[in-house]
């Protein structure tokens, strides 16, 4: 656990902005104070859910993207201690537990350069520590009984969450996620763009769901490769938004049916919303309100496990906006599951 620093009353003081007559969310939240025996003080905790951050963006850069991803956990916390606590919000059901450090891996990536091939074979390998690290804990947080909320990063954090709750789970365990691109790239390496295809080689990934592909960006090689597997299914964003050939509720259920069988992780690559600032940014995509419509479908399931919210990228201009988006999605994901 040498990486995991814990969220404290300190960080909690700085960042709240109390207003008298009212009760904000980071005042009510859940910490730890001690960083030994997580999984015992996890157990014992009377909280539905637990949030991590992941303030990194080697899997990015590993994928020849635009880093940035690294920001989106400090820009998150902000906005989420001071929304409103209310009966709708639930902020005692709540834990931040902290964040990972990979301070020492962001700093080893900014003397690399991914045109060079020895750079890159450098930082894909430093992948694989993220990796191992984000594996440990979402395995602690799952086998606890507990839903991690895991922010931040590229999603090839995708795989740690896959990994790690499989193995708290005794089994592979189903995805579904709202990307624009399938993240099933051959297994070259570790980076963001092959989190799935390395979980389910390695059977820790059952059933898998892509919402909204977007057709433009997903390779002939890749669609036949999914083609091929039973446990792969998708839908493109085209189909359901443009040329309207398929209803966005109907591909809900379609995708529930393909995953619900077994506990399922929730993914929401922010490269699939439309005008967010991400590492691939799009000018066509989902609204945020669909985005929503989402996590919520998804979220009321009994075996909905983890929510994991990837590749937002915020910039000065836009950090409170990323931050209102991610803060939106982890009370959506918070409110049905306490229902």
């Amino acid at each position: 656990m040498d990486k995991l620093v814990l969220f404290n009353n300190t960080t909690r003081n700085k960042l709240l902005n109390k207003r008298s007559g009212e009760s904000k969310f980071g005042q009510h939240v859940q910490i730890l104070t001690s960083i030994s025996n997580i999984y015992e003080q996890l157990k014992n905790l009377d909280v539905t859910h637990v949030i991590l951050g992941l303030p990194e963006d080697v899997g990015v850069f590993a994928n020849h993207g635009n880093t940035g991803t690294a920001k989106a956990w400090e820009a998150t916390l902000k906005i989420l201690l001071n929304i409103q606590s209310n009966q709708f919000t639930k902020a005692k059901q709540v834990l931040i537990l902290g964040h990972l450090d990979f301070s020492d891996e962001l700093l080893k990536i900014s003397k690399l350069n991914p045109s060079k091939k020895k750079d890159l074979i450098k930082a894909r390998k430093l992948v694989e520590d993220i990796d191992e690290a984000v594996t440990n804990i979402v395995y602690q947080i799952v086998l606890a009984g507990k839903k991690p909320i895991i922010i931040g990063g590229g999603h090839n954090n995708a795989y740690g969450n896959i990994k790690g709750s499989s193995l708290a789970l005794g089994k592979p365990i189903n995805v579904v996620s709202l990307d624009a691109h399938s993240d099933f790239r051959p297994e070259e390496g570790r980076h963001s763009g092959n989190g799935f295809t390395y979980a389910f080689a390695e059977g820790f990934l059952g059933n898998y769901f892509i919402f909204g592909l977007h057709e433009n960006y997903t390779s002939d090689k890749v669609f036949k490769t999914l083609d091929k597997s039973k446990s792969i299914k998708y839908n493109t964003f085209e189909d359901i938004q443009v040329r309207k050939k398929l209803k966005f509720k109907s591909e809900l259920e379609k995708a529930l049916k393909h995953i619900s069988n077994n506990p399922f992780g929730i993914e929401i690559d922010c490269d699939a919303i439309e005008n967010i600032a991400s590492s691939a940014m799009t000018p066509s995509g989902f609204s945020v309100n669909k985005t929503r419509n989402f996590i919520n479908y998804f979220a009321k399931h009994s075996n909905a496990t983890y929510l994991h919210i990837c590749e937002a990228a915020p910039t000065k201009k836009t950090v409170n906006q990323i931050g209102k988006l991610i803060t939106y999605f982890i009370t959506d994901f918070i409110k049905v599951n306490d229902d």
